[in-house]
């Protein structure tokens, strides 16, 4: 009987075994949970250039020559890397088939969609046997096994070619020609029909999309313009994904700062009721930052983003969108002191932390070779088309990367203390200061006895000598420095310092709460 029961044991602490190591090889989504949280750390990532391998370092990617461009394969040898600078999600840009008819650049613009229900053949490795959507699995599971979330683009156009085979897909002016939406001379409107009446031929096809990343192990889909479909298409769409996928993320390219449609054929749903159709986060308008002069700016943004995404029956979220591949690199707007400052606002506000591919080390995407003719095309267009100072998205170029080594440790170290603020930024009040100098903005967010005091100067030329109220802070608080240039001296009621242009400053109060 004693040995029945210990075979019985054995055999049952063997299945137990069997079921903790199955367990850990099975990824569960957690992103909505995370991004809810505002504990998401997000690297923007173009697969094509992510782990291009351009060996005589030209700037193009020379197939002739036996180099490669970016793969789901070779990106997976980078993900120790991103692990290692703190990033938790990744936002794939689109992996769908691209159009080659009136084409942007020598390997036509990821936006411009040729299909919503295969993948960009671009991202295959020709070293392997393995099948495209296979590699696509391989590239994702890789990333889970380093607790790194994937976040997939939705293009938001067809492509001329998907016109030329489709045509009932698309909205039509009132010649019977196919849209342009805004400048985008490469793709046309895709005619997602009404709230009274969504088209179902176009839902259609996004249903497939999701049906394609969420087959690959995708975590959530990054809505490109959402808003120019209306609500009810959305909302139906993102229940489908839910009914497969509860913790499925949706994100919605929209802001507080767009009115408008992209034509005036378009529809335009605002940020607000993409919300309410079931998107957990938008971009907000960060961006808007580089346009800002007074501290004052930066945090009427800051409480009106956090008024906007309030009182929903489910949780919402915010990015930092303060730069994103269609905003200028960082570093050409003002300097090396602005990419610092938005990484200690990401690491420090109520957002998800949000990069470009090539931020962290200082690229500024100037590419020598950009809008020149070019030596070889795969579209019929034969020009390196290029935006200045933005990630390049038409052709087979080069990684994104720089050599800034002390705006990498900026990186880690913002990255890793955001992990650690995310308690106080999440349960504790965001408290604004007063600042002698309208250029700068200083704030606290407070929760347990504790407190994170940032304080950043907007004037990227001039110095400012500022005070800056800390209500009831005396010289015997213990003020330690976090990130600093300068050395604020503390007196009673508040700091004073002189800020260098553009410099950020954040210190830590372990025995003072800001109220």
């Amino acid at each position: 009987m004693r040995l029945k029961n210990r075979i019985l044991t054995a055999l049952i602490l063997t299945a137990l075994s069997a079921q903790c190591a199955f367990s850990a090889d099975v990824w569960v989504n957690d992103l909505r949970r995370l991004f809810s949280n505002n504990s998401a750390i997000i690297y923007e990532v173009n697969l094509r250039t992510f782990g291009a391998q351009d060996t005589n370092k030209n700037g193009i990617i020379d197939f002739d020559d036996g180099e490669e461009s970016g793969t789901f394969l070779n990106a997976i040898s980078k993900l120790d890397e991103l692990k290692q600078k703190g990033v938790n999600t990744l936002h794939i840009l689109p992996i769908t088939p691209i159009g080659k008819t009136k084409a942007l650049g020598t390997a036509g613009s990821l936006y411009s969609a040729l299909s919503f229900n295969t993948l960009n053949p671009q991202l295959g490795s020709k070293n392997t046997a393995l099948s495209l959507k296979s590699q696509a699995i391989k590239f994702i599971d890789e990333a889970h096994k380093r607790n790194i979330r994937i976040i997939i683009d939705l293009p938001s156009c067809g492509s001329y070619d998907l016109y030329m085979q489709r045509p009932e897909l698309f909205v039509k002016d009132k010649t019977g020609q196919a849209v342009i939406p805004a400048d985008w001379t490469d793709v046309r409107l895709l005619d997602a029909g009404t709230e009274n009446a969504v088209n179902n031929n176009v839902y259609t096809l996004y249903k497939e999309f999701v049906d394609l990343v969420m087959g690959i192990g995708a975590d959530g889909i990054r809505a490109d313009v959402a808003t120019n479909k209306p609500a009810k298409f959305w909302k139906d769409l993102i229940d489908y994904s839910r009914m497969k996928d509860p913790q499925f993320l949706w994100l919605a390219e929209a802001s507080e700062s767009w009115t408008e449609p992209v034509s005036e054929n378009a529809v335009f749903t605002p940020y607000n009721k993409l919300l309410q159709a079931g998107f957990d986060g938008y971009y907000g308008s960060y961006f808007n930052l580089k346009n800002f002069k007074t501290g004052k700016e930066l945090i009427n943004l800051i409480q009106n983003t956090k008024t906007n995404i309030a009182g929903y029956s489910d949780p919402k979220a915010v990015i930092g969108s303060f730069t994103t591949h269609d905003e200028m690199s960082p570093v050409l707007i003002n300097g090396t002191k602005y990419s610092e400052m938005i990484i200690w606002l990401n690491a420090t506000l109520p957002l998800n932390s949000y990069f470009v591919d090539g931020f962290d080390t200082g690229d500024n995407y100037i590419y020598l070779w950009a809008n020149k003719d070019a030596f070889r095309t795969f579209t019929d267009d034969d020009y390196y088309f290029v935006h200045r100072g933005k990630i390049d998205i038409f052709n087979f170029s080069r990684a994104p990367g720089g050599r800034d080594d002390k705006l990498l440790i900026s990186f880690i170290m913002g990255n890793k203390l955001k992990r650690q603020f995310i308690p106080m930024i999440n349960n504790g009040k965001f408290i604004p200061l007063k600042a002698s100098v309208p250029s700068v903005f200083a704030y606290a967010v407070s929760y347990n006895g504790k407190s994170v005091i940032v304080i950043g100067n907007l004037n990227f030329r001039t110095n400012a000598d500022v005070f800056v109220s800390v209500p009831k802070l005396t010289p015997d608080n213990m003020v330690l420095p976090v990130k600093i240039d300068s050395i604020p001296i503390t007196q009673r009621g508040g700091l004073k310092m002189t800020l260098n242009a553009g410099e950020t400053v954040v210190l830590m109060l372990e025995d003072f709460e800001v109220k």
